[in-house]
């Protein structure tokens, strides 16, 4: 066969391709754009209809099913302000709970890692493995833990609300550690630390304006998810007696069961807004690539 001949047969053989990049085969499974569009909404489905039908009976009355907006009138009237008193208390104990918490985990536990990762690297696996115990352990089994503890730490400072924080701290470690590790495992803090102190910064200016930046992620995501653990948890306030936002919806759920409806609603679609948050905090402030034509 001349080599004329060969050409041809070769160019008849291959796929024309008419000047466009071939297209790449699909290896595992890998979904479709309209597999994942279906899976996505099937998911909301599930997750907005009991949400969407709770909402909905807060606006209906018990014996005929009736339209009414009767239910949140009761909030804004003076004559019934007492059977809500322990709620809004309830509330303002969990945001006091939830900024006590964060500081913990921002002054204790951040500091701590940054020590772990940047001077002490053999303490790593202690305070991992420290953080992680909380997460294995029962709630329950914690709180049987703490009732001895909190007798001395009632005697000391009281039995205000805020002593929680201390037993709501250690319950969040997991949470909050986890995020934080995670930016730092794709950061090498060391090269930059080093890079900061060969031109001059000192250790803290370092760690304030090159360590902390780019652990921006990572700290708005523990402390998101801190402030969403704090506002659920109910066995250790249950259980030590004291007044928070989960406390009081099951005390206003035996007598008000709409109101109580519409705080479950109203707490669930601050924790997805929280969700929505961690998702797209990392892309804000990054600047964009630009295609190559």
């Amino acid at each position: 066969m001349t080599t004329a001949a060969a050409a041809r047969v070769a160019d008849s053989v291959e796929p024309r391709t008419s000047g466009r990049r071939p297209r790449r085969s699909r290896f595992g499974a890998v979904p479709s754009s309209t597999t994942g569009t279906i899976v996505l909404v099937v998911i909301g489905a599930l997750f907005a209809i009991p949400i969407v039908a709770l909402g909905w009976f807060t606006f209906t009355t018990a014996s005929t099913g009736a339209f009414t907006l009767s239910h949140y009138a009761a909030l804004f009237d003076p004559a019934q302000a007492s059977n809500y008193s322990e709620l809004f208390a309830g509330i303002g104990n969990s945001l006091i709970l939830a900024v006590i918490v964060v500081a913990i985990v921002l002054v204790l536990l951040l500091p701590a890692m940054l020590l772990a990762e940047l001077r002490f690297p053999r303490a790593h696996r202690v305070l991992e493995f420290v953080c992680l115990i909380p997460i294995t352990v029962p709630t329950i089994v914690l709180v049987v833990g703490f009732v001895p503890v909190y007798q001395v730490v009632q005697s000391v400072l009281g039995s205000d609300p805020w002593t929680l924080s201390f037993a709501i701290g250690v319950i969040v470690l997991p949470y909050a550690y986890r995020p934080i590790q995670a930016n730092i495992g794709v950061l090498n803090l060391t090269t930059l630390t080093e890079a900061a102190r060969s031109l001059g910064a000192s250790w803290p200016v370092a760690v304030w304006r090159v360590v902390l930046p780019n652990l921006r992620r990572g700290l708005l995501s523990a402390c998101l998810l801190t402030i969403s653990v704090v506002l659920g948890e109910f066995t250790i306030a249950n259980f030590l007696g004291q007044n928070t936002f989960q406390t009081a919806l099951l005390l206003l759920q035996q007598t008000d069961p709409y109101i109580s409806a519409f705080f479950a609603v109203v707490s669930l679609l601050f924790v997805f807004a929280l969700l929505v948050v961690i998702s797209t905090a990392g892309s804000i402030g990054r600047p964009r690539r630009k295609r190559k034509s």
